[in-house]
């Protein structure tokens, strides 16, 4: 029987840790891993063989990191290492019955553009390399594991789904608070990963049972796919100079033994974890019935890291990004001035939109690619999720491609071109569709014929594999002035649909073209839409009639508790007149919300009449540290932090080259930073590079993989007084204390270490002075050390 034949019918076991094993069997800090496929085969096979003579199902191929950005340089091919993992895994499995080889893909290293450098396209090509050797090379299924960015789990999924037919898990490293590196919570992570055709979602790396235990029932009230629970053995601790991790075996198989009866279909382990973990959790659990599939009734856009979750109270989707009576964006749009599209959205937000619509509709443009530019800068000043709205199906397919999330998609019709065009679409990008209440005849004139339509969708979408709670219907609101019905057919769709438990949504305002007082006649229609059942209204948020309408309505409705909400939305109308001009921000406030642009524009006027330092001291440290103690509270997350230090950046490039036409600029204290040998991760380090010079320091960034001889020299040579150290893997930490120990034996410099597999404890059983969990914890070590 295949993996898919026993997945969520009989509960199977993974294997536990390969790296923290090879190092048991002689595998030296900062030695790659996947060279002991040709160096070490048979201390591999026996690894996977400890495993499966344990019991495990499935073992994973030793190529975690096996991606060309890590061989870079080498004279080896992402190829032969492949090749030469399955050939291993592949011979450990021989002669056994449900015994099956994962190809085992980990994250690059590399945070994706626009936060990072590694191009979206690009980090697919990288999976898309690994994918095709693996399925080439007689791996059963692919594992996409340890992921903790949204956007390169997209790439890592996509290029599985392209390039192979094989099953596909995903598994996810969130914090202990539920946030994966880039912000996304587990809700907003499995509704794209669900949407993008995983076979299996779940847990691995960075916690223990106990702490995935309390992530654990947001994961099955989020999808409907069969739950996979890879945990660490706990957290790592340093013992006689060794990494060990602190939860037994026994222990860990009683926490699991748990958790498997809340819904779990695959258990196995991570870091820390041994053959004799494994076997204790299969002696408690084999047999145990699994969690297979369950009903999910949850309609659900996301960003990367915000999910707007849509059927319970009215959602509102902002309508001003469309250029449809509107000048000066549809001049924008011609320009690409992206800044001005920016602010238009941050604007929308600020007036309570919950989602923003983006139309790019301009004649004599490329639509596709001003969409792709548009969505990506939106994405970079906002986590809000966004609804892709276009009739041209290459604008569409280019925009979900390259969306961070699962998106809204507006729309199909029920024209046979486009069920034909859009649906494929729809089901590979994993979208919630908007369905317009529209065929080839037109739109009918009554409610009979527009749930006609609304019927033809869902069925046509149901042959794709689009689930109805995927859909959202929208009745078409047709001006009250052509037709004294027109309102009362679209409320009575609205109501039958809802009844039906079908989403809805509608352009409210339509109802209103050519009457004069528009807003009275809208702001009355979307009550009676929303008593109706409306699940979402297409409105422009800064009108105080519609926000009035809305905001009374939930009070009404008993979704205010207390109302709260009502109550301080007027309190805060007395200081905030809405207005429908796009606002120009202070330098503070534009550093605040990542604009580049309006924080050049920002600082070029302050400079007219205020001294560079000044600036520097009273706009943009402030503004740092307002984002930095957002991040610290997560109230903000790394897409936000990274697009301010950037917008703090093109500010501070003002004001060096006024600095520079009056002499030479000086350079700020000297800071080493480094990622330690045998680790390419350097997503932690760059980050923090990123926000240290914005604060003003001389970063030295030493790269990655760096040996401890060059770390010490680079720190005796700039008299760095605070050196940043990162790693990502089990497998590095031990060259972490190794330079740790060189250091100390040369100078009196002050250490700060990161990275995944870090804790305190650990951070301080190697020597460490500061153990930062995140990049804003170690810049604000480093100032405290300078001050001093």
């Amino acid at each position: 029987m295949g993996f898919r034949d026993l997945l969520g019918k009989e509960l199977l076991f993974f294997d536990g840790a390969t790296g923290t094993m090879l190092q048991a069997l002689g595998l030296q800090p900062g030695e790659l891993p996947e060279l002991w496929n040709f160096t070490h085969a048979a201390e591999v096979q026996s690894v996977h063989e400890a495993y499966l003579n344990n019991g495990s199902n499935i073992i994973k191929s030793n190529t975690f990191g096996a991606n060309r950005l890590k061989f870079k340089g080498m004279d080896i091919t992402v190829d032969e290492v492949v090749g030469a993992a399955l050939k291993i895994g592949k011979a450990a499995c021989a002669g056994r019955t449900k015994a099956f080889v994962a190809l085992n893909l980990g994250p690059t290293g590399k945070l994706l553009a626009p936060y990072g450098d590694l191009p979206f396209e690009e980090a697919v090509d990288i999976y898309g390399e690994m994918v095709r050797s693996g399925a080439r090379h007689g791996a059963d299924l692919i594992l996409i594991e340890t992921m903790s960015d949204t956007y390169e789990i997209k790439a890592a999924l996509l290029a599985a789904k392209e390039n192979c037919d094989l099953p596909v898990i995903v598994t996810l490293t969130f914090d202990e608070d539920g946030k994966l590196l880039t912000g996304a919570d587990v809700l907003s992570a499995v509704a794209m990963v669900e949407g993008l055709g995983a076979d299996a979602v779940g847990f691995n790396c960075g916690l223990g049972p106990k702490q995935m235990r309390r992530l654990l029932p947001q994961l099955i009230e989020a999808c409907s796919l069969p739950i996979v629970l890879n945990p660490n053995a706990g957290l790592p601790v340093q013992r006689d100079g060794k990494t060990v991790f602190d939860v037994a075996a026994d222990e860990f198989a009683a926490m699991m033994q748990e958790m498997i009866p809340l819904g779990i279909s695959v258990a196995g382990g991570c870091c820390g974890t041994t053959p004799e973990h494994i076997k204790a959790l299969i002696e408690k659990c084999y047999g145990m019935q699994p969690g297979g599939r369950r009903s999910c009734d949850l309609t659900v856009v996301s960003s990367y890291g915000k999910a707007v979750v849509i059927g319970g109270e009215p959602v509102i989707i902002g309508e001003r990004i469309n250029p449809t009576g509107k000048p000066r964006l549809k001049q924008a749009i011609l320009d690409a001035d992206l800044d001005y599209i920016c602010r238009l959205g941050l604007e929308q937000l600020e007036n309570d939109a919950h989602i923003l619509d983006v139309n790019v509709g301009v004649p004599g443009i490329n639509e596709a690619a001003a969409a792709e530019k548009t969505v990506l800068a939106l994405q970079a000043v906002t986590s809000a999720p966004l609804q892709i709205d276009t009739s041209d199906y290459e604008t569409m397919e280019r925009a979900l491609r390259l969306y961070n999330g699962k998106p809204l998609l507006n729309s199909v019709s029920g024209k046979d071109e486009s069920l034909a065009k859009v649906l494929p679409l729809v089901k590979k990008y994993g979208a919630v569709v908007v369905g317009l209440a529209l065929d080839d005849d037109g739109i009918p004139a009554t409610a009979a014929g527009r749930l006609a339509v609304a019927e033809k969708i869902i069925a046509r979408a149901a042959e794709c594999g689009i689930e109805k709670r995927n859909i959202i219907i929208d009745p078409l609101a047709l001006t009250i002035s052509t037709g004294p019905d027109n309102a009362a057919v679209d409320l009575e769709v609205i109501r039958k649909l809802t009844e039906q438990k079908i989403k809805t949504i509608m352009g409210v305002s339509n109802i209103s073209f050519g009457l004069p007082s528009r807003d009275a006649v809208n702001s009355t229609f979307f009550t009676l839409a929303m008593e109706a059942g409306l699940s979402c209204a297409i409105i422009n948020p800064q009108s105080k009639a519609m926000l009035d309408a809305y905001y009374a309505y939930r009070a009404l409705k008993g979704l205010d508790g207390g109302c709260k909400a009502y109550v301080k939305r007027f309190a805060d109308s007395v200081n905030k007149v809405p207005t429908a001009a796009v606002s120009e921000y202070t330098l503070r406030d534009a550093i605040v919300k990542g604009l580049q642009e309006q924080s050049r524009l920002a600082v070029t006027r302050l400079l007219e009449t205020e001294k560079p330092l000044d600036i520097i001291n009273t706009q943009m440290i402030p503004a740092l540290d307002f984002v930095g103690n957002g991040f610290e509270k997560k109230n903000l997350f790394l897409p936000q932090l990274l697009m301010s230090a950037d917008a703090a950046k093109a500010a501070f490039e003002v004001i060096r080259d006024r600095m520079a036409d009056g002499g030479a600029v000086e350079k700020g204290t000297a800071v080493v930073i480094a990622t330690v040998k045998g680790d390419i991760h350097d997503i932690g380090k760059n980050i923090v590079k990123v926000l240290l010079e914005n604060y003003g320091y001389n970063v030295i960034d030493l790269g990655k993989d760096v040996a401890v001889e060059a770390i010490v020299k680079a720190v005796l040579e700039h008299k760095a007084h605070v050196v940043g150290l990162s790693a990502l893997m089990t497998t590095t930490v031990g060259a972490m204390a190794a330079t740790i120990k060189a250091l100390r034996d040369v100078c009196n410099c002050r250490i700060v270490v990161g990275g995944a597999v870090l804790t305190q404890d650990y951070a301080d059983s190697i020597g460490a002075d500061h153990y930062a969990p995140n990049a804003v914890s170690a810049v604000g070590y480093v100032n405290e050390v300078v001050e001093k």
